[in-house]
């Protein structure tokens, strides 16, 4: 997995090591970028060196079995070249991108160049990639979910998961868009609020999911019942948005 630092605890590398761990999977975590954030926003962000991150994976992969790669936040362009790069050697892997653009608060963590190497080099490598509303929109060039996931797919993404986390409605509603005649929904009660580190969860519980041999659809599905399940037990960590217990009892 490769994600940046939260200090706060409550999302970045810290939210898929613990997903990862709680849903029976070893985690080999690759720091991407430091932040400055709380559990309110992001305020600053550092890349770290693309060299060493090359060195980390050739170092990783050499001594222990991979069977999937998740990502978050990837700091600059830069790492995404040496992620292509390391997954061009690896098609077989389930590489699941969460196109971390911007923390819930409003700060930035992708600049536009980033933003266009994730689209134009990283994207065509991933099997899933699972932006929120707001992500979808700016990726796809439309604030109609349907078109903006069309956009991606023929741009190169073989899925698309459409999470609605950040929507409204009685019901959280995960739309899977790929290159079947229809899209695939499933539906959680939603809990009042804004968590932090949702996103993260979710996606690095899918990668836990196909790491151990789910198919994509049973790794969605376990996936947003152990978010949930997190959720309703949220910790009240700082002043901003609670984050989700990603340390509970998980019983498959």
């Amino acid at each position: 997995m490769l994600s940046g630092l939260d200090p706060s605890g409550g999302a970045g590398i810290q939210a898929d090591i613990q997903a990862v761990t709680s849903l029976g999977c070893h985690p080999l975590p690759v720091l991407t970028c430091l932040t400055v954030q709380d559990t309110r926003n992001v305020y600053g962000a550092e890349a770290v060196s693309a060299d060493l991150i090359r060195q980390q994976l050739e170092c990783l992969a050499q001594d222990t079995p991979i069977h999937a790669v998740k990502t978050g936040a990837l700091g600059n362009a830069a790492v995404v070249d040496v992620l292509v790069e390391f997954m061009a050697e690896r098609r077989e892997l389930p590489l699941i991108t969460d196109p971390v653009i911007k923390a819930a608060g409003g700060g930035d963590l992708a600049d536009d160049e980033l933003i266009a190497a994730m689209k134009d080099r990283l994207f065509p490598l991933a099997e899933m990639i699972t932006p929120n509303g707001i992500e979808l929109a700016m990726l796809g060039g439309s604030d109609n979910p349907d078109e903006a996931a069309a956009e991606l797919l023929a741009g190169g993404c073989d899925s698309v998961l459409a999470t609605g986390g950040h929507g409204e409605g009685i019901h959280i509603i995960n739309t899977l868009y790929n290159h079947g005649p229809e899209p695939m929904r499933w539906e959680i009660e939603r809990v009042g609020g804004e968590y932090h580190g949702t996103g993260c969860t979710l996606a690095a519980a899918i990668a836990a999911g196909r790491a151990s041999g789910l198919s994509q659809r049973a790794a969605i599905s376990q996936a947003q019942n152990y978010v949930h399940r997190a959720i309703l037990h949220a910790l009240e960590v700082g002043k901003g948005q609670p984050v989700p217990d990603r340390g509970i009892l998980w019983e498959r």
